[in-house]
């Protein structure tokens, strides 16, 4: 991956709004839930093909106009859940944008062509005298 990705941070939009669920006058006063966006589209650091690779590999967390949004509240304080949003965003963009490794076919082994015939063989056997026949 050669994205600069302190640039991706750039054009990240930050908000930070209350917080959801209990927690006293905290939640109520002060604004620690922060939601990153990021527009795919309008990217400028992202080419087109890996912008096609964040659409469609994270389909599921953008929305139709091409924004991906990550939030998080898991934290008490704006700072630290801005520290988890980037985190996530960081993780989330490698996964979309590494490349898959191709599979390399090889040859079953010597012993393990010779196992498999060997179970067959006691699979076969098995089932040979099982039946009401018995034909040696």
């Amino acid at each position: 991956m050669d994205v600069d990705i302190d640039k991706l941070i750039e054009e990240c939009v930050f908000t930070a709004v209350r917080s959801s669920g209990s927690g006293g006058q905290n939640v109520n006063k002060v604004a620690s839930k922060v939601l990153l966006s990021f527009n795919v589209n309008m990217s400028g650091v992202l080419d087109d093909d890996q912008k096609q690779l964040i659409l469609e590999k994270l389909a599921n967390r953008v929305n139709k106009n091409g924004v991906l949004q990550i939030s998080s509240e898991s934290e008490r304080s704006q700072w630290k859940n801005k520290k988890v949003v980037t985190a996530r965003f960081f993780q989330l963009v490698m996964y979309a944008l590494a490349s898959k490794k191709k599979r390399v076919a090889t040859k079953p082994t010597f012993t393990s062509i010779q196992t498999r015939l060997e179970e067959k063989r006691r699979k076969s056997d098995k089932k040979r005298l099982r039946s009401r026949d018995f034909d040696f």
